[in-house]
């Protein structure tokens, strides 16, 4: 049995919780047993074919819709966990599911993979403001991936960002894959996705998806769309976030009320296939995520993303090509989008550039882990002197 732990997991929407589920699902559909562990939250369930355990949890005020796991005073979980026969576990995060898939990989001397995905460094600076304390609890992050078998990072210019927290061994890319990779445009026509939506079809239609927190550099959207208020632009925020109140604040002080539109959470991804196809361009200026993959989606539906140059998500897109880049200010920003709603026929090549270069399916990425669980449980046993074939699953 493979165990995929995370601290979030639907129906708390986002891109690590993503990549679990899609990875999960292939896993399954690949005949692979394999379980997702993860904290207890609300919203609506989807029924999943494979196990999900979850454990106790206390909602994180400060940044909803999170929560804080406490898997040691679930003595009901603990017990259901104690039986099931792991044969490897990987951590998609260093917190509480993360420390849970450690100790029972130390118990029963199976292999451990540690997925580094987050800047947590910038998360804890917003929470922290001692800094002797932040560095403290980025030592024992690292600390956690350093006790990890494999450390996976979804992209190369992540390494960047783990060396700086001070990680020394090593490092193996496995990349995100993209659940809408297979979606054709024609089975989804921009125009009928806007008619669905409510939208124009004569607006520029501009759109984030994701969390709505401070470090993605959400007020440099907002900053660029006062600087170009003269065009016809719908803008459209999907997802949710401590931020979002102040947010559309924002948008009626500065006179955007009518031109943004917040459309919260969606977690029907067919719903949310439409958003991306009904687009023009994808905005997502953030310099704190590391491997996103709304980005992704979005050149699934053949829609361009315009990114900061220089940032760790921008590694994928080469300008001009697949993708845009602007500097880090509302300033390039509100000119990138200015200069490329006069052109329409470029974006839309590059939107299918996009589409050929980043969108990797997950049945494909999935396969590689696979493999690479594989000859990890083989090396393990070797190295234990047991050799296991049962753990093994053919697809």
């Amino acid at each position: 049995m493979i165990g995929i732990f995370n601290d979030s997991f639907p129906p708390i929407m986002d891109g690590v919780g993503l990549t679990v589920q899609n990875t999960a699902h292939w896993l399954n559909k690949m005949n692979q047993p394999v379980c997702v562990v993860t904290p207890q939250s609300s919203g609506n369930f989807i029924e999943q074919p494979y196990p999900v355990y979850r454990y106790m949890s206390l909602p994180l005020i400060s940044r909803y819709p999170y929560r804080l796991g406490m898997p040691v005073l679930d003595i009901s979980f603990r017990d259901t966990l104690a039986q099931v026969p792991f044969g490897l576990v990987h951590a998609h995060c260093p917190f509480s599911s993360g420390r849970l898939a450690l100790k029972i990989a130390k118990t029963r001397k199976i292999p451990l993979v540690a997925t580094f995905h987050s800047k947590y460094r910038d998360d804890f600076e917003r929470l922290f403001f001692h800094k002797i304390m932040m560095e403290r609890i980025i030592k024992k992050i690292i600390a956690f991936y350093h006790a990890a078998d494999e450390v996976w990072i979804p992209q190369a210019s992540v390494e960047d960002t783990i060396r700086m927290y001070g990680f020394k061994g090593k490092l193996f890319v496995v990349e995100n894959g993209n659940d809408f990779s297979n979606t054709a445009l024609k089975d989804i026509s921009k125009l009928e996705a806007r008619k669905e939506l409510n939208i124009s079809p004569e607006e520029l239609i501009l759109l984030f998806v994701g969390q709505h927190i401070w470090q993605k550099n959400l007020k440099m959207i907002i900053d660029a769309l006062c600087l170009i208020k003269d065009l016809k632009f719908l803008f459209l925020f999907v997802g949710t976030g401590y931020a979002a109140k102040d947010l559309k604040q924002m948008t009626e002080t500065l006179g955007l009320s009518g031109r943004v539109r917040f459309e919260g959470q969606i977690v029907d991804r067919e719903l949310l296939k439409k958003y991306y196809a009904a687009a023009d361009l994808f905005i997502f200026p953030s310099i704190y995520d590391n491997a996103p993959l709304t980005v992704r989606e979005a050149g699934a539906l053949q829609t361009p993303s315009i990114l900061v140059r220089g940032s760790t998500a921008s590694e994928i897109i080469t300008d001009n090509q697949n993708g845009f880049l602007v500097e880090n200010s509302a300033e390039s920003l509100a000119n990138k989008i200015r200069e490329i709603s006069s052109h329409t026929e470029q974006m839309e090549m590059i939107g299918k550039n996009a589409a050929k270069t980043i969108a990797r399916s997950w049945e494909d990425v999935t396969a590689e882990v696979h493999d690479r669980y594989n000859q990890l449980i083989i090396r393990k046993s070797i190295h234990r002197n047991i050799y296991r074939p049962h753990l093994l699953n053919s697809f």
